[in-house]
C-alpha cells in the first residue's frame, strides 16, 4: 500500500475517532464556540493539506507539473458546482492533456 494511501486511511481515522470522543468525553457538557468552531476545520485542513502535498511535493522541493494543472482544473469544476465524478474526469483530462503536450 502506497504512503498516500496510508496517509488518507490514518486521516480518516483519526477524523472519525476525534469526532466520536467529543460526545463519549464531554457527555452532555457543550464545548466552547472557539473551541468547536476550531475542531470542525482540523478534518478539512488535514485534507487540504494532503491535497496540496501531493499535488506540488516532490522529492526535495516543489514540484510544478501537470498534477497542478489537474488541480486548477478540479478546482474550476468545483466552482461551477459540478457533480465529484464529473470534477474528477475534468482533473484528469486536463492532467492528461497537458502530459500529452
Amino acid at each position: 500500500m502506497s504512503q498516500t494511501w496510508v496517509a488518507v486511511l490514518l486521516v480518516g481515522a483519526f477524523t472519525i475517532s476525534f469526532k466520536a470522543a467529543g460526545p463519549v468525553l464531554l457527555a452532555r457538557r457543550q464545548l466552547p464556540a472557539r473551541l468547536a468552531s476550531a475542531f470542525e476545520l482540523l478534518g478539512p485542513s488535514l485534507l487540504a493539506a494532503l491535497v496540496v502535498t501531493q499535488a506540488v511535493g516532490g522529492k526535495g522541493g516543489i514540484v510544478l507539473d501537470a498534477r497542478l494543472v489537474g488541480l486548477a482544473a478540479a478546482v474550476v469544476a468545483l466552482a461551477l458546482r459540478a457533480p465529484l465524478i464529473v470534477v474528477v474526469l475534468v482533473a484528469a483530462l486536463a492532467t492528461a492533456l497537458v502530459r500529452l503536450v
